[in-house]
């Protein structure tokens, strides 16, 4: 059974079709790449998975659950998590506050009210942030990072609370050629699903690419295939 399957996606805004019948299936421990043109419909399918935007048909299906009409909350406590494009950190806390409060985000009030989370998540914050070459920023706001440090944050607040599936919107966007390198050293943590235009980046930590152009799924398959398809060809040598 697959971790996530999408079938017939549809999102319409006005007379803008953004998704057009797209299928998508993700299975355990899979890293799937997502490119295409701009305006292809990339971030839009993210944001349906994860419920940022509610689809206008279709169906999507998460550890063989319908969740296509559950809130974002209900999608991310049965384990989906999105990370956006923009970094959403909170700048005048400490990089250490800011996963601590992303890994409380489901624990129980009476437990936040009396203060019984932040010792026993210590040293599990202390180990993500290690991770993510954080560990050493742990009491300075996160305002002062580099934007590549804050990007890896993020990511690392988006991984806090153990996601079965992370959702990545390019974010390797406005890294050094260095941080880019370093994020493509993550270990894996679990399913992945990645918007990114760094195609070197992509084709090293994906396992399968899905093209999309113009709402719809052009062609998917393993990196050498696509690298090779002609339908993918054709959309690069037309489209970008």
């Amino acid at each position: 059974m697959p971790l996530l399957e999408v079938r017939g996606l549809t999102k319409v805004f006005g007379r803008l079709v953004a998704l057009s019948g797209v299928d998508l299936i993700v299975g355990e421990n899979e890293f799937r790449g997502l490119i295409g043109p701009n305006g292809s419909g990339k971030s839009t399918l993210l944001k349906c998975v994860a419920g940022a935007e509610m689809a206008t048909e279709g169906t999507i299906r998460f550890g063989g659950r319908d969740v296509t009409i559950d809130t974002p909350t209900r999608r991310a406590r049965a384990g989906i998590s999105l990370k956006f494009q923009m970094t959403s950190v909170l700048p005048a806390l400490t990089v250490y506050d800011n996963v601590l409060l992303a890994m409380q985000a489901r624990s129980p009030i009476p437990r936040l009210i009396f203060s019984r989370t932040r010792g026993p998540l210590h040293e599990r914050i202390m180990h993500t942030l290690e991770q993510f070459r954080l560990a050493q920023h742990s009491t300075k706001q996160a305002a002062v990072l580099s934007h590549g440090q804050q990007q890896w944050l993020e990511i690392a607040m988006a991984l806090a609370c153990k996601p079965r599936l992370l959702l990545l919107d390019e974010p390797t966007a406005g890294m050094s050629l260095e941080e880019r390198r370093i994020t493509g050293e993550i270990k894996r943590h679990c399913s992945l699903v990645i918007v990114e235009h760094d195609l070197d980046f992509i084709r090293n930590i994906c396992d399968i690419l899905t093209v999309l152009d113009q709402g719809k799924v052009i062609d998917s398959g393993t990196v050498r295939y696509i690298q090779s398809s002609r339908k993918v060809q054709e959309v690069y040598l037309i489209r970008v």
